[in-house]
């Protein structure tokens, strides 16, 4: 070992060694830098956290005033409802009952509070809701009997669809509301205006009666006296006695088919046979009346779906109506055919006079129930025609010229 030298220690650091306050220095102004930037991190999420803070407490506020919101419109259609003149009936999926206003109750009686589903309510009392179920927005009325009356329901049902049908608070969306309304008022209304009709229709009839029956009466009588005495005419004086108890039958069935319920038992009948009756049934008239009745079938059968009364009905006031129109002498002519039409077959009647004809501003109108062109008659044998012909699904047209004559023609479906 040289003079004045140190000895170094076996552990003694490298030149590394020698420079380590520098690498310490940068060390720690790493440390720094990382420091302030940590710290400027955990200031922005402090800013972000306290933004998050305000915005969660808006919305919290925002959410709070809305279940307000919706908690006082509930309330306030749930009064809605229970003010409505109008039962409303509302039901879930599962068919059962979330909501029933006091007026539904009412309508429904008190027993219907313990209802919980549609079914409860069907047994309580005894509506059978579910055939109430239809696609169609007409309502269904009801009745329903009580110890002290009759109360008359109209039911109607409407599917709930989207966001109206979600706003519940069940578990089960909502699937139908049901509305109620007592109807009983209008029912018994109607009533009485069916009452006031057929008071009318009676008045009306027993007016036509009174003033049709009145004088065919006088000459029945008048002809019944002429046979007590027999004084050698007995023979015409029977003719007129028929034609007037005829005409009678006529006008009484009128009358009957004017205000009847149109029901007819329909059956497959020769067409041919009842217009041949009807023309037999008429011949005392128009002997009586002095003009000819000629009966020409063109074919030998035509078979329709009819009614033989109402056929022969038909003749009756078709030919009743030609003789009348007819002068003394004048030809009234029926003819039975069939013809191809459209291509169905058609059985046609046709009844032909040659009398004084329609004038045009009356034609339109014959077919009118009271309406008669001589004010003669009450306007009724021509309005039955129609009327049976569209129960038999035919047709009838008149032709008619004035001082020429009228035809009438009667189409019936053939089978």
């Amino acid at each position: 070992m040289l003079p004045g030298s140190h000895a170094l220690p076996m552990n003694a650091p490298s030149d590394a060694v020698l420079h380590s306050p520098q690498l310490l220095a940068d060390a720690f102004s790493e440390f720094i830098s990382a420091s302030a930037t940590l710290e400027s991190s955990y200031r922005d999420l402090q800013r972000e956290v306290a933004h998050l803070s305000v915005e969660l407490s808006e919305r919290n506020a925002d959410l709070t005033r809305s279940l307000e919101e919706n908690d006082r419109m509930r309330a306030t259609l749930q009064q809605m409802i229970d003010s409505m003149p109008c039962g409303v009936l509302v039901l879930d999926a599962a068919e059962t009952i979330v909501t029933i206003n006091p007026e539904a109750r009412r309508l429904l009686g008190r027993t219907s509070v313990g209802a919980k589903t549609l079914r409860d309510l069907s047994e309580i009392t005894h509506i059978d809701f579910e055939t109430l179920v239809t696609a169609s927005e007409r309502d269904n009325e009801v009745c329903l009997t009580t110890s002290c009356k009759k109360r008359w329901l109209a039911i109607g049902r409407r599917e709930l669809n989207g966001a109206l049908a979600r706003a519940t608070a069940t578990a089960a969306p909502l699937q139908s509301i049901w509305i109620l309304r007592d109807v009983t008022p209008y029912k018994q209304a109607e009533q009485e205006r069916e009452n006031a009709r057929r008071a009318t229709t009676l008045a009306e009839i027993s007016t036509i009666l009174a003033h049709e029956i009145r004088n065919p009466l006088a000459s029945l009588e008048l002809f019944a006296g002429l046979i007590a005495e027999d004084r050698g005419e007995t023979e015409q004086w029977v003719a007129n006695l028929r034609a007037g108890i005829r005409t009678l039958s006529g006008t009484v069935n009128n009358v009957l088919s004017l205000n009847g319920d149109g029901r007819r038992r329909m059956t497959p009948i020769d067409l041919l046979s009842c217009v041949e009756s009807g023309v037999e049934f008429v011949e005392p008239i128009a002997q009586q009346a002095g003009v000819g009745l000629q009966f020409s079938p063109a074919v030998s059968q035509a078979t329709v779906n009819g009614n033989e009364d109402a056929i022969r009905q038909i003749m009756l006031n078709l030919i009743s109506n030609a003789i009348r129109h007819t002068p003394v002498g004048g030809t009234v002519a029926v003819i039975a055919k069939t013809e191809l039409r459209h291509g169905t077959t058609r059985g046609v009647v046709t009844v032909r006079d040659d009398g004084c004809g329609i004038p045009d501003d009356t034609l339109a109108h014959i077919f009118e129930p009271g309406f008669s062109g001589s004010g003669e008659t009450p306007g009724l044998g021509l309005a039955v025609c129609q009327r049976l012909m569209k129960q038999h699904r035919g047709e009838i047209h008149v032709a008619s010229r004035v001082g020429e004559g009228t035809e009438f023609e009667l189409e019936f479906p053939a089978i």
